[in-house]
């Protein structure tokens, strides 16, 4: 809700610059709350005339495809000792049981991996750098990266656009009951888009020492 405040007091083409900005920043690697800055634009978009959600949803979109592919760049380059230094500086996101699973994710899924990364918050914060530091071939990632980023941002600033413009047209009519029923629809059309990316993701294995 303060996120959603404060992005109320700045321009719209501030609006639009921040969620590509922190969107882009998170799918380069760094843990930053993409998820929460978009839902509350889209929330935004639907009770500010001034906030066009077609192109706040463009912004989101370019700004996950445009991170990501920093991300692959600079995972490609650092190698592992890039996930060894974001070890340290973000043990709680970079441990090594989580580089591990998000590892044996993509190597078994590949371009499923990156695609359907875009909805689970560890693996959208690794999904660049780790197919970098992977060698998986660009062109896969590129075309994996571009139609996840554009399903998840677009879809979910479609979800919540239509989710508050319900809600405000139930709220005239039938005061804080439309509102909650609308929210809830909202809710639950998030948790079974995360729900459907969960079951694609691969059941821990083992690791091997030596692999």
């Amino acid at each position: 809700m303060h996120v959603q405040e404060w992005l109320d007091t700045v321009p719209a083409a501030a609006v639009y610059a921040v969620v590509a900005l922190v969107i882009g920043l998170e799918s380069l690697g760094i843990p930053l709350p993409g998820e929460i800055i978009l839902v509350s634009a889209a929330l935004l978009s639907s009770q500010h005339g001034g906030i066009d959600p077609l192109v706040l949803g463009a912004c989101a979109s370019a700004g996950a495809v445009i991170g990501d592919s920093i991300g692959y760049a600079i995972g490609r380059k650092g190698g592992r000792p890039l996930l060894a230094w974001l070890g340290r500086k973000f043990p709680k996101h970079f441990s090594e049981g989580h580089v591990a699973t998000a590892e044996r994710s993509f190597q078994k899924w590949g371009m499923w991996a990156v695609f359907f990364g875009r909805f689970v918050a560890l693996l959208r914060i690794f999904a660049g750098p780790l197919a970098g530091v992977l060698r998986m071939p660009y062109w896969k990632f590129l075309i994996a990266n571009v139609l996840g980023g554009i399903v998840w941002a677009g879809g979910t600033t479609a979800v919540i656009y239509y989710v508050g413009v319900v809600a405000e047209d139930w709220l005239k009519r039938f005061s804080w009951l439309g509102l909650v029923v609308a929210v809830l629809i909202g809710i639950a059309s998030m948790l079974i888009v995360k729900r459907r990316a969960g079951r694609t993701q691969p059941e821990a294995e083992p690791v091997v020492a030596g692999e």
